[in-house]
């Protein structure tokens, strides 16, 4: 376990707030390290891995038209998995990616390392851009780890 999974858990707790994920390029590697952390059970809901675009739109409820118009991989489509995972979860605040972990699947527009991150909380969702260089492995880890920061960074930002 990482000392972030613990920094998060004890501001969740401090913060009397819940989590949820929905992943697609990590595929549960978010969920899997918050779950390392005893007692995540405290604040941690549960988690969607919605890889496939039907699984994003059927059970996550990303709309349909915002996949056909700027792509599974984008910052929209973050935000919406972000959105959807946090009603369907029933969570304060919810963690979201999808990206290009490659080699495969990749275009010019879209290079293999693209990553989207979503953030939803209340009524605000925001989205991040990432582009890693690694291997696919590498990528999924460090897309992990930069959906980690994010959410303590904005943890540590609530008053």
């Amino acid at each position: 376990m990482s000392i972030i999974e613990q920094e998060i858990g004890d501001l969740l707790r401090k913060k009397r707030m819940t989590l949820g994920l929905v992943e697609s390029a990590t595929g549960g590697l978010i969920s899997h390290r918050i779950t390392n952390v005893p007692g995540s059970s405290d604040y941690y809901k549960g988690s969607v891995t919605a890889y496939s675009n039907e699984a994003k739109a059927r059970i996550v409820g990303v709309d349909e038209a915002t996949i056909d118009q700027h792509g599974a991989v984008s910052a929209r489509v973050a935000e919406e998995m972000a959105e959807g995972g946090r009603k369907l979860l029933v969570v304060d605040v919810c963690l979201a990616d999808t990206g290009v972990a490659g080699p495969g699947g990749a275009t010019r527009e879209k290079p293999a390392g693209l990553f989207y991150l979503g953030l939803s909380i209340k009524d605000e969702t925001y989205s991040r851009q990432h582009n890693f260089s690694g291997n696919r492995e590498q990528n999924k880890q460090d897309a992990a780890e930069a959906a980690l920061r994010w959410l303590k960074e904005y943890l540590l930002s609530m008053k």
